[in-house]
């Protein structure tokens, strides 16, 4: 298989519907465009969700990465053992009030299957990315698209991708995966996501990294690493608190595993213009392509070698350098 291009990817899996728990259009789109990528194998686990490993030679980065985006958005679906015709529940964070203007405005489109989306083309542009679900197709994109970006420049590394289900209801697959984890106990998961800005964030000024969101606060060394590798290599990239959500950091991070979360800056969160009407989510496509860019440096990197030492080495050294200043300060404690 060809290498496809970044604008090839995101329109075959933002034409995608999906919704909680029926995100099996968005995965086959996922599988067929990973089966060619030299050096990328795929699992499914028993939750559904998708699992990808990049492995090429016997090099890692440090830490390993896992990088993870969920592939469902919020959307109408069938009610479960309802016979009738026409009886929907909508699955996600969308006030009722702002879904039942949308479905009276003729915006859900007709039923694909057991699901039905809003009605939105995709338009991709140079400048801009507009389509009907954004969050998180876009996520799942951008690692596709660095798994190919890995492949076609040979690169030596190991790293993992885990695509998950139902995160709009309440991270149900990201803590499945979590539970059942199945990769280094010391291996840290990046929460790629398309988030609101807020706190300073801003759309197209290049990826936040997440100091965390509105449930938790993420790894620090984790921070570290992905703030010195965007230093060194050029990337212009934003560091907030975005905490007018929560991601699937906080899930695995919960469950006992090292976590921190990057995101594209996000226009029409779920779908919600300014005036709270259901419009098209947007993303701008410079924050995308650095992303990509950032994700290819941090998983060939290792951490010791990206010029700045970690908090614990920094203090240390510190300890080291200020012995004897702390030796003959100590007699004027006793």
């Amino acid at each position: 298989m060809a290498m496809p291009n970044l604008a090839s990817i995101l329109k075959r899996i933002l034409k995608a519907p999906t919704a909680p728990f029926h995100e099996y259009h968005v995965r086959a789109e996922i599988e067929a465009l990973l089966k060619g990528c030299p050096n990328v194998k795929l699992k499914r686990d028993k939750f559904g969700n998708l699992l990808a490993t990049y492995k090429n030679g016997k090099s890692k980065s440090s830490p390993t990465w896992v990088l993870g985006a969920h592939m469902d958005h919020p959307a109408f679906v069938k009610k479960p053992g309802s016979k009738k015709s026409g009886e929907w529940d909508f699955l996600g964070g969308v006030p009722d009030e702002a879904v039942a203007k949308g479905v009276k405005r003729g915006l859900r489109s007709k039923p694909a299957g057991a699901i039905a989306t809003w009605n939105f083309p995709t338009q991709i542009s140079f400048e801009k990315v507009e389509a009907t679900a954004c969050d998180d197709l876009i996520g799942c994109a951008v690692i596709i698209a660095t798994f190919w970006e890995l492949a076609s420049l040979n690169l030596s590394t190991t790293c993992h991708a885990v695509f998950t289900r139902a995160e709009e209801v309440g991270f149900l697959g990201a803590w499945h995966l979590a539970q059942k984890w199945p990769f280094g106990k010391n291996d840290v998961f990046l929460s790629i996501e398309t988030s609101r800005p807020v706190n300073g964030a801003v759309m197209g000024s290049g990826p936040v990294v997440r100091v965390g969101d509105r449930l938790s606060v993420f790894d620090s060394e984790g921070v570290s690493v992905l703030m010195t590798t965007a230093k060194e290599q050029g990337i212009r990239v934003q560091r907030c608190l975005l905490d007018a959500g929560a991601c699937e950091a906080t899930a695995v991070q919960a469950a006992g595993f090292r976590a921190v979360g990057i995101s594209i800056p996000l226009g029409n969160y779920h779908n919600l213009d300014a005036n709270k009407e259901i419009a098209p989510e947007y993303v701008m496509m410079s924050d995308v392509r650095s992303l990509i860019d950032l994700l290819k440096a941090l998983v060939a990197t290792k951490h010791d070698g990206i010029g700045e030492r970690s908090i614990r080495e920094r203090v240390e050294v510190r300890m080291e350098e200020y012995a004897a200043h702390l030796k003959a300060s100590a007699k004027l404690f006793k």
